[in-house]
């Protein structure tokens, strides 16, 4: 399911640190830029049917808005339909000491009453071509139906169905089960040994137990022992040619074999271990369950498991991206999961830690299979298909509405944005490096829900404020006006007593001081109070760490810690300000309580942390040659043994040691954000990992994101750019 929620919105950085390196006139591409097209054959049909059209009326938006209604519940609630393949195996099962009465009759009516009109069970949609997986799950039905003696009519229809469509069973170029040749072939054998005729040739079925022949002799892919793990896995197609003692060897915690009913279903069926009647027994009642991440702690487990066998790249990029997600530092077992699973390129680029949904979600739009495309392209089965009860083309065509939608919102509030800028004059200070697109990105990319709109412009608003005032103290204001800009923000209401050094200081301040009491009014209607002494603090504490800062450099002072060092250097990253303003407009009333909470506090100082640590190992190079100090040069230092050792590897060691410091400070702030209970409201604390996740997208490590074209490359995407998706003329003109 994770391409279903990764393509539609769940309801419900970006700091004067970033990049700066871009052509100024890039911010005016948004206010020339073309309508919206999204590239679709067939459109026409899907926005007639659904109401989606940008004129659709109130009647076809109320359509709309119930088939949303209905997907996000159906999304919270996935619900598969039974396999009839392993639903037949499990009704093949007999009551212990009777072998003439089934243990699970259930099982039994529910094969007579889901054959389909053309006699075939299985994932078998109206106007779907005849694949394998139907041919496989339809023989199985009449093979557990012909093994009770019951349901007639219904294997004759299977008989026909199955003699009319043998030849697919034969045919290489159609997508076909794991292991299809053995489970399909031994249930051939079953057919026959209960007397069932099928109406096929006789040198059909001899070439389906040629196939079956050349798949056990054939020397695969993959270790020894992952060959008998897939073996184990298909046990119920070897029937007496399996050993049933090996095969118990593959039983998971919850007696099951691989999780899998009709291997499972088999080995009782042979005599063997009738604990696992136990997992049948819930499984029939829903109540069953997988064992978990543990047994993969190792490469070796991986490679020699049916996943391993079957070369799944798909099952180890999920297993990589899981390690990523660590609330506890020492967490082992998803640690030597990430150790070895991380030869997966796309999670290399991309950890889950360093991904933005909207990026994500617009990516899987452009590659989201409707159910034609999946039937012209094929997919990949294990063993049976299974279905769930969301129709594809549904969630496709509201997934495109609602980002065609959106992307219309993000380009208004960025020409709002922009008109911001010209009004406080920002755009009047020469050393400012602007850029409303790039920034406005991180919020849009993070908190995309529409009525997120005021957290995305506060958020945004405040990541320009941080980077020009960055600029500011990096070297563009003199120590005079510096100092002038800190009194000011102390003083805040009281400004008028002190005066402004320059012009360039004015317009700074009055920026600041104007947008955090027009941020601060607006959330008077949610905050039920004025909070801008809030904000005011915020900003406090970050001029008086970049002060600091500046101070140090012009002194030519060297912190004699790294502690010295980050005790200024975090706050002045300034995520304060940038997070303060956002999360008045995430929903919940934060009280005076909240902010000066413990847990508030800890939970900036980790994202400053993360970004600070980020930053100094980009640009550590740089600051060394412009005479500044950063962690990794202090740390490399106070390390190198009174001048043991090359610079090089003291500067290496410090890397490591900042890296691991970093991963410490994620994993305390994820188990933060995600733990139950706690004095900040959860939605508030989400923008904390928020600011996390675009702090490493952002300084991904010698990565083309890192540069200015990359980065504007993705702001078009999420912003700009038309979504790249074809809908066949089919596509939900049938709906």
């Amino acid at each position: 399911m994770a391409q279903l929620w990764m393509i539609l919105p769940m309801s419900s950085a970006c700091s004067g640190q970033f990049l700066r390196a871009s052509p100024r006139g890039m911010i005016e591409q948004f206010n020339r830029a073309p309508p919206l097209r999204v590239s679709i054959r067939g459109a026409a049909g899907v926005e007639k049917s659904l109401g989606l059209g940008r004129n659709a009326g109130s009647q076809q938006g109320m359509q709309k808005n119930q088939l949303q209604d209905k997907i996000r519940k159906q999304l919270r609630e996935v619900q598969l339909s039974p396999s009839s393949y392993d639903t037949a195996w499990v009704a093949m099962v007999p009551v212990q000491g009777s072998h003439q009465t089934p243990r699970f009759p259930q099982c039994i009516e529910w094969i007579m009453q889901n054959q389909h009109d053309d006699g075939s069970w299985g994932t078998n949609l109206p106007g779907s071509v005849v694949n394998k997986d139907i041919l496989l799950c339809t023989l199985a039905c009449v093979v557990a139906l012909k093994r009770w003696n019951t349901g007639r009519d219904h294997i004759s229809r299977g008989l026909n169905f199955i003699g009319k469509n043998f030849w697919v069973a034969m045919d290489e170029q159609t997508i076909a089960p794991v292991g299809f040749n053995i489970t399909f072939s031994g249930l051939l054998n079953l057919a026959t040994g209960t007397g069932l005729e099928f109406p096929v040739m006789q040198t059909d079925i001899d070439g389906i137990f040629h196939m079956r022949k050349i798949e056990l002799e054939r020397d695969a892919y993959g270790t020894a022992s992952s060959r008998r793990a897939f073996m184990a896995y298909v046990s119920e197609g070897l029937g007496s040619l399996q050993d049933w003692d090996q095969v118990m060897a593959y039983q998971r915690k919850n007696r099951s074999i691989f999780n899998s009913p009709s291997a499972t279903a088999a080995t009782v069926i042979h005599g063997h271990n009738d604990s696992a009647l136990c997992y049948l027994d819930s499984l029939v009642s829903k109540l069953h369950g997988p064992d978990g991440m543990a047994q993969f702690v190792e490469q070796s487990s991986f490679d020699d498991s049916i996943h391993g066998y079957l070369n799944d790249t798909k099952a180890l990029l999920e297993l990589y991206r899981s390690s990523q997600i660590r609330c506890l530092e020492d967490d082992l077992i998803l640690q030597d999961i990430g150790s070895w699973s991380a030869r997966v390129e796309y999670a290399l680029k991309f950890p889950v830690y360093a991904t933005l949904e909207r990026l994500e979600q617009k990516r899987n739009i452009e590659q989201f299979k409707t159910k034609e495309q999946l039937k012209i392209e094929g997919f990949k089965l294990l063993k049976s298909g299974y279905r769930g009860a969301i129709t594809h083309d549904e969630i496709l065509a509201l997934a495109v509405d609602e980002f065609h939608s959106s992307q219309s919102v993000y380009q208004q509030e960025l020409q709002d944005l922009n008109s911001w800028v010209a009004h406080t004059r920002l755009d009047e200070l020469k050393f400012a490096r602007l850029m409303p697109s790039i920034t406005y990105f991180s919020a849009a990319a993070t908190m995309f829900p529409s009525e997120l709109s005021e957290a995305r412009i506060a958020w945004t608003q405040n990541c320009i404020l941080t980077t020009t005032v960055d600029d500011f103290f990096d070297g563009d204001g003199s120590k005079e006006e510096m100092e002038n800009l800190v009194k000011l923000i102390e003083k805040w209401d009281g400004h008028g007593e002190i005066g402004f050094s320059s012009e360039c200081v004015e317009i700074l301040f009055y920026a600041i001081y104007n947008t955090s009491k027009q941020i601060a009014e607006k959330a008077v209607p949610l905050q039920k109070r004025n909070v801008v002494d809030h904000i005011a603090e915020s900003w406090w504490f970050t001029v008086r760490g970049m002060l600091t800062e500046a101070e140090w450099r012009m002194d030519k002072y060297v912190p004699t810690t790294v502690e010295e060092y980050m005790s200024a250097a975090v706050d002045s990253f300034a995520v304060g300000p940038i997070i303060t303003s956002a999360a008045l407009f995430v929903g919940p009333e934060l009280s005076e309580e909240v902010f000066r909470s413990e847990e508030y506090i800890h939970l900036m100082n980790l994202a400053n942390t993360i970004g600070r640590l980020l930053n100094d190992m980009q640009t550590y190079e740089k600051e060394i040659k412009m005479g500044k100090v950063n962690s990794i040069m202090l740390h490399a230092l106070s390390h190198s043994g009174g001048g043991r050792g090359s610079p090089e590897a003291s500067m290496e060691e410090a890397k490591r040691e900042m890296r691991r410091v970093l991963q410490g400070s994620r994993c305390d702030l994820l188990r933060l954000v995600t733990r139950d209970g706690g004095v900040v409201p959860p939605p508030c604390r989400k923008l904390f990992w928020f600011m996390s996740k675009v702090l490493h997208f952002v300084y991904m490590e010698k990565d083309w994101y890192f540069t200015a074209d990359g980065m504007m490359a993705s702001a078009n995407a999420v912003i700009l750019d038309p979504l790249q998706v074809t809908l066949l003329p089919s596509g939900l003109g049938t709906l």
